[in-house]
C-alpha cells in the first residue's frame, strides 16, 4: 500500500483544494478571507505540484469554514490535550469531514501534521471558549479545581 495524500485548506482561501475537487488542471488564485492567517496564501507557489500529488496518490482535497476550524481546535484540545494553532484546526477539521463523508475509512490509520501551537493564534478563540482558571502550582489547588469542574477528585 502506498500513502494517499490529502490536502486541507480553509474555505476562505482554498485555491488548491477547489481545483482538485473540480478536477481543474490549474488552480485559480483567490483573495484570502479566513481567520487562519498562516494558510492564507491565495496564490501558492507550489499549488500546481500539491494538487498533482493529491491526485496521483489517490487522495483528495477538502476545505473547512472558520467555524469548523475553531470547532476542530477545541476538539483536539479536549480529546488529545493539544492546543493547536488555526492551521492544525484546518488539518483536524478536514480529516473529520473526510471521515464523515466516507472518503477516508473510519478504521484507516492516518497521520495529521499539527505543527503550530495555539498560543500563536489564541485571539481566534476569544469568546468561543471559557475563561481559563488560574491556580497556584500546588497539587492541592489542582485537585480542588478538578473537583469543582468535574464533581469528583482525581
Amino acid at each position: 500500500n502506498t500513502a494517499k495524500l490529502y490536502g486541507a485548506q480553509a474555505t476562505g482561501c482554498s485555491p488548491i483544494t477547489t481545483a482538485v475537487k473540480n478536477e481543474w488542471d490549474l488552480f485559480k488564485p483567490v483573495r484570502p478571507n479566513t481567520l487562519c492567517k498562516s494558510l492564507a496564501i491565495g496564490n501558492p507557489a507550489d499549488g500546481f505540484y500539491a494538487a498533482g500529488v493529491m491526485r496521483k496518490s489517490g487522495g483528495c482535497g477538502e476545505d473547512v469554514s472558520d467555524e469548523e476550524i475553531v470547532d476542530a481546535m477545541k476538539l483536539l484540545a479536549e480529546t488529545e490535550g493539544v492546543f493547536a494553532e488555526t492551521a492544525g484546526g484546518v488539518t483536524v477539521g478536514v480529516a473529520k469531514k473526510l471521515i464523515e463523508q466516507g472518503r477516508i475509512p473510519s478504521d484507516e490509520s492516518i497521520v495529521l501534521c499539527i505543527t503550530g501551537n495555539g498560543l500563536k493564534t489564541q485571539e481566534v478563540l476569544q469568546g468561543k471558549v471559557g475563561q481559563a482558571e488560574i491556580i497556584s502550582a500546588k497539587l492541592s489547588d489542582f485537585d480542588e479545581l478538578y473537583k469543582k469542574l468535574h464533581g469528583t477528585k482525581k
